[in-house]
C-alpha cells in the first residue's frame, strides 16, 4: 500500500546551507583581515617615510647652516614642492604628501623648513615610497591567493562536515516519517556526538515508545471490549429469534446484526494491528473470486472482466467461461472477497448508482457516482469511525480500514481517487 502523504516543494539541503554560511562567513574573515592587514601596513609603510623625512631635512639643515652646503636629495624651493610647504613657520619642520594612489598616501613624502627668515628659501626633502607601495600591493596580492586557497581547502571540509549533521539529521527525519506512516517499531537508535541532534534523536525514540505504548493499550482495551461484548451480542441475537414475528422484531433483529457485524470488525481489525493474520495463499481466478464476493453483497453491481492478451496469449481467444474467470493470481481467496466486499459495500451506502466493478489482469477497480471520497480520506487514508462529509451517508468507518489492513497482508496495493467526472474509485492491485 502507498502510504498517503503531502507532497512537498523542492527545497535545498541541510548540508548546502551550513557549508554556503561556512563560505560567506570565511570570505567575511577574509575580507575583514586583508583590509585591516592593508591598512596597518599602508600606516606603517606611512609612519617610516614621513621619519626618514624628518630626519633627513634635520641633518640637511645642519649641513647647510654650518657649510651652505646640500646633502643628497635635499633642495631649496623646489618646483615640485607641494603647496602647503611653501610657507612654513620659521624653525619649525613640515610634512606633506604629493598625491594619493589606490586612496592610500601618495608616492612620496616632503618634509621641508626655512632656512632663516620669512624671506629666506624653504630647505625641502623628499622621500619615495614608490618601491614600498610596490610592495604593499604585492602583499594584497598575496593575501588574496592564499584567502582562495584556503577557502579551497575549508570548503570540502565544509561540505564534509555539514554533510555528517544533515546525514544525522536526515537519520531522525527518516525514523518520524516512518513512525508517521505506522511502523510503531522504527527507532533511531544511539546518535553519537552528544549534541542536540543527539537530543532531537532520543526525544524521537521516546516519543515513539511513548505512542507505542499507548496504541498497545487502546488496541488491547478494544479487542477486549469486542471480545466481551461478542458473547452477550450472540444472547441478544438468539433472543430476537424467540420474539414473535413482526415489525418490532424484524427491527430488532436488523440491529442486532448491525451490533454483532461491528464487533466482529473489531476483533477484525485488533487481530489486523496485532500481527496475528496470517494470509493462506492459493491459486484462483481473480474474476471469479471477485464476481462470487459482489455476489455474496447482494447488492445491484456490475462486474466486467477483462482478460488481457498476453494472459490469453498461449490459448488462443478466450471463451465465455475463461472471460468470466479471468486471470489466475496466488492469493488469500477469503481475504481477497472481504477486501472486494467492503469496497462494493462502502461505494453503495456512501455513493450512489450505478456501481460498477471492473477486472483486468491483476487489478480491481470498484467505482461508484456518489459525492467521491472526502479529502482527508484521499490525504490521510481511511480512519476508523469517520466516514467524512454528510454527503457520504452514515456508518462506522471500519470497512475501508479492513480492507486497506488486508490489502497490506495480501502485499497489494490498495489506492482511493475520485473520478475527474464525479463518482469514488478504489483501486486494488495484487502483487505478481
Amino acid at each position: 500500500m502507498r502510504p498517503f502523504h503531502r507532497l512537498r516543494p523542492a527545497r535545498v539541503s541541510l548540508r548546502w546551507k551550513i557549508a554556503a554560511l561556512a563560505a560567506a562567513t570565511a570570505l567575511l574573515v577574509v575580507a575583514a583581515v586583508g583590509v585591516l592587514v592593508h591598512l596597518w601596513t599602508a600606516q606603517e609603510i606611512r609612519s617610516r617615510a614621513e621619519a626618514r623625512a624628518f630626519n633627513t631635512v634635520y641633518s640637511a639643515m645642519a649641513t647647510y647652516r654650518s657649510t651652505r652646503t646640500l646633502i643628497d636629495g635635499a633642495e631649496l624651493d623646489p618646483a615640485e614642492l607641494p603647496a602647503a610647504l611653501r610657507r612654513p613657520a620659521d624653525g619649525v619642520r613640515h610634512v606633506a604628501h604629493d598625491g594619493h594612489v589606490d586612496g592610500n598616501v601618495g608616492p612620496s613624502v616632503w618634509a621641508a623648513q626655512r632656512t632663516g627668515g620669512p624671506d629666506s628659501p624653504v630647505l625641502a626633502v623628499r622621500v619615495n615610497m614608490s618601491s614600498e607601495l610596490h610592495e604593499l600591493r604585492r602583499l594584497d596580492l598575496s593575501m588574496a591567493l592564499a584567502s582562495l586557497v584556503a577557502l579551497a581547502a575549508a570548503a570540502p571540509l565544509a561540505v564534509y562536515g555539514a554533510g555528517l549533521l544533515a546525514r544525522r539529521l536526515r537519520r531522525v527525519s527518516e525514523t518520524a516519517g516512518r513512525i508517521s506512516a505506522g511502523d510503531l517499531d522504527a527507532r533511531t537508535g544511539p546518535t553519537e556526538g552528544g549534541d542536540e541532534v543527539a537530543d532531537i534523536a532520543a526525544t524521537v525514540d521516546l516519543m515513539a515508545d511513548s505512542l507505542s505504548r499507548r496504541l498497545r493499550t487502546e488496541r488491547q482495551f478494544t479487542a477486549d471490549v469486542a471480545h466481551e461484548l461478542r458473547t452477550p451480542v450472540g444472547g441478544l441475537l438468539a433472543a430476537a429469534d424467540l420474539l414473535p414475528r413482526g415489525e418490532t422484531e424484524d427491527l430488532l433483529r436488523a440491529r442486532v446484526r448491525d451490533l454483532r457485524g461491528l464487533v466482529e470488525d473489531l476483533l477484525e481489525i485488533s487481530r489486523l494491528d496485532a500481527g496475528a493474520e496470517r494470509p493462506v495463499r492459493d491459486r484462483v481466478p481473480l474474476g471469479a473470486v471477485v464476481s462470487e464476493a459482489v455476489a455474496r453483497t447482494g447488492l445491484d453491481t456490475e462486474v466486467t472482466v477483462t482478460v488481457t492478451v498476453t494472459a490469453a496469449a498461449d490459448a488462443g481467444p478466450p471463451g465465455p467461461e475463461a472471460a468470466r474467470a479471468g486471470e489466475t493470481v496466488e492469493t488469500d481467496p477469503r481475504r481477497l472477497e472481504r477486501i472486494v466486499g467492503n469496497l462494493v459495500v462502502n461505494a453503495h451506502r456512501h455513493g450512489d448508482a450505478p456501481v460498477r466493478v471492473t477486472v483486468e489482469g491483476r487489478t480491481v477497480v470498484v467505482r461508484d457516482h456518489g459525492p467521491g471520497f472526502p479529502r482527508d480520506l484521499l490525504r490521510d487514508g481511511p480512519r476508523r469511525f469517520h466516514t467524512g462529509g454528510t454527503g457520504r451517508g452514515s456508518g462506522h468507518g471500519l470497512g475501508l480500514t479492513i480492507a486497506l489492513g488486508q490489502a497490506r497482508l495480501l502485499g497489494a496495493e490498495l489506492r482511493f481517487e475520485n473520478a475527474p467526472d464525479g463518482g469514488a474509485v478504489a483501486t486494488l492491485r495484487l502483487p505478481a
